[in-house]
């Protein structure tokens, strides 16, 4: 972990990204943008109001991890973020890249995101939006499971996830360290403990391997630095 910002995660993390998305834009001419859902979902509505239009509609983006449930579905993080306005069907057609789609099968799935990733990505992300769970997972990257060692391809079926559901896809952890800036969103007490062992810097836990790691939260741990 680089640094830490308390005070309001959304708008902390949304002043991270907005200006850093910016440059990148002005430098190539579009970012690449990965994000998660669950309690990091809200940046992403920051994100669309905040970034420039031209800057919004140029960009390239995409999940860190998805559950492989139908769209309708209210686990799915795409489903969601739809249903809540943060995404619009009106969005530029190139903008979002899923992770899943609806009848498709988990190798099916990781085969068309890996080519997409090779095409308009050209195989690297700018920018991550991550959320972490109470137990340090990032993505669906769980502590205990063998993340370091994966390498190729960037992307990878979870068939069986210690959190349900089950079967999920996910970017590999090497596609994830290659980002320049990350923004990992971790609120509340129930992260602490996972929080505590970032910032001593634990390599059991994926986050520790991402450079540019900025976490915002509404607390600071004993052992930040």
């Amino acid at each position: 972990m680089d640094s830490l910002r308390t005070g309001n995660p959304v708008a902390s993390a949304a002043g991270l990204l907005i200006p850093f998305l910016g440059w990148i834009d002005r430098r190539r001419g579009h970012a690449r943008l990965a994000v998660a859902g669950g309690s990091a979902a809200p940046v992403l509505g920051a994100l669309r109001s905040g970034l420039a239009r031209e800057v919004w509609q140029r960009l390239l983006l995409t999940w860190v991890d998805e559950r492989c449930v139908p769209f309708a579905d209210p686990q799915s993080n795409r489903g969601a973020a739809y249903r809540d306005g943060l995404l619009d069907p009106g969005d530029p057609p190139g903008l979002e890249l899923p992770l899943y789609l609806d009848g498709e099968t988990p190798p099916e799935a990781c085969a068309r995101v890996a080519a997409q990733l090779g095409g308009a990505f050209q195989d690297g992300l700018d920018a991550l939006l991550l959320g972490m769970g109470e137990d340090g997972h990032i993505a669906s990257l769980f502590p205990g499971r063998p993340f370091g060692r994966i390498r190729n391809p960037p992307v990878f079926p979870v068939p069986d996830s210690p959190k349900p559901p089950r079967r999920r896809i996910t970017l590999a952890l090497s596609l994830l360290a290659r980002a320049e800036c990350a923004v990992l969103v971790a609120s509340g007490a129930a992260k602490r403990a996972a929080l505590e062992r970032l910032a001593a810097g634990d390599p059991a836990l994926p986050a520790s391997a991402l450079r540019g790691l900025t976490v915002v939260s509404d607390w600071s741990p004993v052992n930040s630095h």
